[in-house]
């Protein structure tokens, strides 16, 4: 395999069906797609970069899954649908081991998801992939971090802390013989996109945010934006036997739960005037979701653990520095 053109043509080019809503995709300058009028389109963009995101000898088909995956959370959070996707992908050189098992994985993916590459560009240099997620959410519906009031609830989806631990097997083959360690490694990079969970919080949740940094860390930006406070309670956080086994102690999971990053599960609130009817759409959803807390006066996040207050430290996931 050579050049840049041979690359795109081999492993990117008419691997999907063409959307009805795409007008030109790959090929030229500019990819042209059109929106209904009654749409918003939402769009984000992240990078991930071998050595922080991933290791270089990660399984490649779980790369490709954890930097889409990633990135439809984030369209998920919003409670939009996701329609479109621009790749950017750098490497030292062209290596078809990897690019094999990782376009597959890619593109299985973005067809689950009903989400169409349309553009991108690749080079030379150290690996990283760089998307640009853009999906639709009807005008005037699309979830914000703003918004929240004092008495809503707080909630997450899904479990917590499978993560950080995974990421812990990852970094340090000492905890490789760990209960589950195997599991949560797999965990940390095959998260699954909340979508269905977003679109069903249009029009009923008055905040939300997908949690890439850790739900300690990422509720903090709903307060912020909301001028709220929180009072969480952690023995409500959805932990897992699996992780209690692997970390040794159930306190020590709640911890997990609470700082461990690239969950990409959603949290979100919900006025106690839609609480009804928010269960009511959500019970068929088949996605678990756990009431943890309220929003308060103030702008503190209170954690206890059954009206017990802890003095926990907790500041969540930095891409820099880790799980703090």
């Amino acid at each position: 395999m050579s050049g840049e053109f041979n690359l795109i043509e081999k492993y990117f080019e008419n691997r999907q069906a063409n959307r009805d809503d795409v007008v030109l995709s790959l090929g030229d300058d500019c990819a042209l797609v059109k929106a209904p009028n009654d749409m918003e389109i939402a769009i984000s963009t992240d990078t991930l970069v071998a050595g922080t995101h991933f290791l270089k000898s990660a399984n490649p088909a779980w790369v490709a899954h954890k930097a889409l995956a990633s990135n439809i959370s984030d369209l998920a959070a919003m409670g939009a649908t996701p329609a479109w996707l621009s790749f950017a992908l750098t490497m030292p050189e062209p290596n078809e081991e990897w690019l094999a098992p990782f376009c597959d994985a890619f593109f299985e993916l973005a067809n689950q998801y009903g989400i169409q590459l349309i553009g991108g560009d690749t080079t030379k240099g150290p690996l990283s992939l760089t998307l640009t997620v853009q999906g639709l959410v009807p005008s005037g519906l699309a979830l914000k971090r703003s918004g929240a009031s004092v008495g809503d609830t707080v909630w997450v989806s899904g479990y917590l802390g499978h993560a950080h631990a995974g990421l812990d097997v990852v970094l340090d083959d000492q905890h490789a013989s760990k209960p589950n360690a195997q599991t949560l490694e797999r965990l940390h990079y095959l998260s699954e996109p909340r979508v269905s969970l977003g679109e069903a919080l249009r029009g009923l949740a008055s905040s939300a945010i997908d949690i890439s940094d850790g739900v300690a860390s990422d509720l903090r930006h709903i307060l912020k934006r909301s001028k709220v406070g929180a009072s969480i309670d952690v023995s409500k956080l959805p932990i897992s036997d699996e992780l209690i086994s692997f970390v040794g102690s159930e306190s020590k999971a709640q911890q997990y739960a609470l700082v461990s990053g690239e969950e990409y599960e959603l949290c979100f609130t919900v006025p106690n005037d839609k609480l009804a009817l928010f269960e009511s759409k959500t019970e068929s959803l088949n996605v678990p979701v756990t009431c943890i807390g309220e929003l308060t006066d103030g702008d503190q996040l209170e954690l206890h653990n059954n009206g017990q207050a802890l003095e926990w430290r907790l500041s969540g996931y930095d891409h820099f520095k880790g799980n703090q």
